[in-house]
Parts: C-alpha cells; structure tokens; sequence
C-alpha cells in the first residue's frame, strides 16, 4: 500500500520534522510487519492517525508528567513525545510483543531521556501524572476504573474518542459521580481542514 503524503501545514504542529517523519516510517514498515498497524492504514497514517493523535497536545501543561495507558504502536504516546519535548511520557502497554516494538521506537527516535515503557496493567502501575493520555482503550466507563488513581484528585484524563462521545460519557455517569469528577467533551481539528477529532476531558471537581 503507498504510504499518505504528510499534509500540509503538518509542520506547524511538530519541531522535529525528522522525528515525525521517522516516526511513520516506523509504523508503515515495522508496524506492518509486527502486526501493529495493517498495510492499508499506511494510505491514511497521517490523517488518521498522527493528526488524530496530535490534537492532544495542546491540551497538555508545560512540563507535565504524561501516561499514555494501552499504547499500542505509540498512538498517541509517541506522537506527543516527539511534538512536545518538555514532557516526560510514560508508555503503558501490557502485551509483550507491543511492548518490544515501542522500546525499539524510543531508542530509534532519541527520546529515550524523558520517554519510557512500562510493560504491565494500568491498573498496576503506582505513580501519578499530571495528564493520562487513551486512544482506543476501552469505553469510558471502564477506562475510568483502570486509570483514575493515576491521574486524581490532580490531574487530567483526556481521551481520543469518536462521534458517540456524549454517550459513553451519559453512560459515565455513575462512575464520575463516585470519583467526584466531571467529563467534557471538546471537537477539535488538527489542521484547519482535516477532520474533526473528539476530546473527553475528565478532572477531578476537588481540584
């Protein structure tokens, strides 16, 4: 499959035009090959993907402390780490294979300073963050059971989700109540005419 051309105005959204390029290179080639990413996502990778992935960066603090839970190939993790270089972000990611695949990514990348993988459950991992990062995880309702005692009381889960957002957070409803939180839902566009991506934003309302 003929890998996606990046589109324009991709540039102003990333420093490190090598990093991301490299990046996807990674992900339509040893992607494909690990069994990560199939062969006809390559047509789409910057549209669906990286763009998809970097509409989370502007909502991230200065110096924050990020977990990226169920990470996959790195989307969004990676994507973030390579846009914003005062971060520190931690992959989360259970699965052996998954994880192997993301530690060779970092090294490849030159962010192993301030990027790292932890292979284990979400729910296993006994740090907090200032910002938890999900895209494709699970529904709303069980993403919240296995990371909220990652980022509350302090910080924030943001979540990549699609147009049938307001009912997982309506489904939500209950849990956010008990964790004494409240979801938002913000549409966003990475590029002026690229599609619109749909943020749940969840923060303690103890903050």
């Amino acid at each position: 499959m003929a890998t996606e051309k990046m589109p324009e105005g991709t540039l102003n959204l990333f420093k490190d035009e090598k990093a991301i390029s490299r990046y996807v290179d990674i992900l339509t080639n040893r992607g494909n090959e690990w069994g990560l990413l199939g062969p006809s996502e390559n047509e789409r990778i910057w549209s669906r993907h990286i763009l998809n992935c970097a509409v989370l960066v502007d909502f991230i603090p200065a110096n924050a402390k990020v977990a990226d839970v169920g990470s996959g190939a790195g989307l969004p993790g990676l994507v973030i780490a390579i846009a914003r270089d005062d971060i520190d972000v931690t992959l989360i990611e259970s699965l052996e294979r998954r994880a192997k695949f993301l530690e060779l990514a970092i090294d490849e990348l030159g962010l192993a300073d301030r990027v790292r993988v932890i292979r284990g459950r979400s729910e296993d991992v006994q740090e907090k963050f200032d910002v938890v990062t999900a895209r494709a995880v699970a529904a709303l309702p069980k993403l919240l059971g296995f990371t909220c005692d990652l980022f509350l009381p302090k910080g924030q889960l943001i979540a990549l989700k699609g147009k049938n957002a307001s009912v997982e957070v309506e489904k939500s409803r209950a849990k956010l109540k008990k964790l004494r939180a409240s979801a938002e839902i913000i549409e966003v566009h990475a590029l002026a005419n690229s599609e619109p991506t749909w943020i749940v934003r969840v923060t303690s309302k103890e903050k």
